[in-house]
């Protein structure tokens, strides 16, 4: 995590639909806070020990306060649980810079998708666009109207002809027809895909399918990939500075073996998103576990996510 945390007040807390909430959060001590891109996140440091990522879902170039959205998780890891209970219209905590592994790359054309609370990072950036004249469309899919978060907004937004949107359980919405929507082809378009997992690997299959690059497929995840004890074996550790030999028992990861002995490594969200833990690899092949990692980092063998990869060959060092 970022080692500059931003002291922050919580000067407003809104309800956006069925378990959502929205924060402006807005430094103590007045002023600007740091600059952003759209898709960009920032880690909440919580009074709880928890520190959770949330995207800014809405773009400023001088920013006096950042709006995040929290969804409450049915199986909380005690995030979201603790934010939608506990933070309140004055209370404080910390945040870090915004930091961004979901940036928009110059394009002729744009392909926005969310599934629900993919919203915020997409909403963003549609907001961006718009302001620039780019062309773009958005399709926001949801379940019910009543978990569509910032629907009004959207519908009344100045982009609203470029929205669309797709209820699940209303008749009289059009469903979302992946055939359809992929169907044109081109280099000049670029795909920008934020929501559950599910919906995620629905929409990025359906894009390589229809005979979209990977190139011109962005997107981020919330969360990563769970580790259970039937598909993990153990392993050794190696740290190349010292040459100490650790063992990563079946049921622990990377990061808890280094921390257990002492070794100071930067976590963040602890699943494979953020990116903060990542680390070089001298020796050995990892096997990637992680949602942020590129493809072509994971080929090269070089770094992995400490948190939540483990290994394929019988030793790893690593450059620690």
């Amino acid at each position: 995590m970022n080692s500059e945390l931003i002291d922050v007040e919580v000067v407003n807390k809104s309800s956006e639909a069925e378990g959502i909430v929205s924060f402006e959060l807005a430094p103590t001590t007045g002023g600007l806070l740091p600059a952003f891109t759209p898709g960009a996140h920032i880690d909440l440091v919580l009074p709880n020990g928890l520190i959770r990522q949330y995207s800014l879902y809405e773009h400023s170039a001088t920013p006096t306060s950042y709006k995040i959205a929290v969804l409450r998780e049915p199986e909380s890891r005690g995030g979201s649980e603790f934010v939608h209970e506990n933070l309140q219209v004055g209370s404080t905590l910390q945040i870090s810079a915004p930091r961004n592994h979901f940036e928009l790359v110059a394009a002729k054309k744009y392909l926005l998708l969310a599934g629900g609370i993919g919203v915020t990072p997409i909403m963003c950036m549609a907001g961006k666009l718009a302001r620039e004249n780019a062309d773009f469309t958005l399709h926001y899919c949801c379940r019910s109207r009543e978990r569509m978060a910032f629907e009004q907004r959207l519908s009344t937004s100045d982009f609203a002809a470029n929205v669309h949107l797709h209820i699940d359980e209303e008749i009289t919405q059009p469903a979302f027809d992946a055939k359809a929507v992929f169907a044109e082809v081109s280099a000049d378009t670029h795909l920008f895909v934020c929501g559950p997992k599910g919906f995620m690997d629905f929409v990025i299959n359906a894009a390589i399918a229809a005979g979209w690059d990977d190139s011109n497929i962005h997107f981020e995840y919330f969360s990563g990939v769970e580790m259970t004890p039937d598909d993990a074996d153990s392993f050794q550790i190696k740290l190349a500075s010292c040459g100490k030999l650790l063992t990563v028992k079946d049921d622990q990861t990377v990061l808890q073996v280094l921390q257990d002995n002492g070794v100071d490594v930067p976590v963040s969200c602890e699943q494979g998103v953020c990116g903060t833990c990542v680390t070089k690899i001298i020796d050995g092949e990892p096997e990637h576990r992680d949602l942020f990692l590129t493809q072509a980092e994971r080929d090269s063998n070089s770094v992995f996510t400490p948190c939540c990869s483990r290994a394929k060959s019988a030793l790893l060092v690593l450059d620690l």
